[in-house]
């Protein structure tokens, strides 16, 4: 198939998909298409592949934009717990805000991050909330210390519970 051909019948999907992504990124709905246009063109500029249909396509392109937004967003130093780790992105206390309990609690908005550093961390809890205070997703941030994404999130857990123990009264 020629590629025109090809981008003429997927723009529609592609639009969407980029329309799908806008309020994750600081990109306009033409960046994000353009980006997959390229994508397209790099890796389907002789035509498809035997056996690769226009679906397949079409989820390459999402997962390319999906990577190329994740990898492009801007590390930042925060200084509040209310303040974005990236922009549109989640806030610190998003971040640490535990996802399974039941009675939904957020963390105090008053909390600072000099705070939550003061609290008796051990030195690997402190260097994995280092790295996510600069905007590093779990595996970014496991990427760099050298340790499992898992094992990020014990730690991140760990700093959940003793921030609760602090500061939450006793039941």
């Amino acid at each position: 198939m020629d590629f025109r051909i090809l981008l003429e019948k997927i723009t529609p999907a592609l639009k969407f998909v980029a329309r799908k992504h806008l309020l994750t990124s600081l990109y306009s709905e033409e960046d994000l298409y353009q980006e997959m246009c390229l994508y397209l063109w790099q890796h389907y500029a002789q035509g498809l592949p035997i056996g690769i249909n226009e679906s397949y396509v079409i989820k390459g392109c999402e997962f390319h934009i999906q990577n190329f937004l994740r990898k492009g967003r801007p590390k930042v130093v925060l200084s509040s717990i209310d303040e974005l780790t990236a922009p549109g992105g989640p806030t610190l206390g998003e971040i640490l805000e535990d996802k399974k309990d039941p009675l939904g609690s957020k963390i105090d908005n008053e909390l600072t991050i000099d705070e939550i550093k003061g609290m008796d961390l051990t030195d690997k809890e402190r260097t994995v909330l280092s790295c996510l205070l600069k905007g590093n997703t779990v595996r970014e941030a496991a990427s760099q210390l050298g340790i499992s994404h898992v094992m990020v999130l014990k730690h991140k857990k760990s700093i959940i519970r003793k921030y609760r123990k602090k500061r939450l009264p006793a039941r």
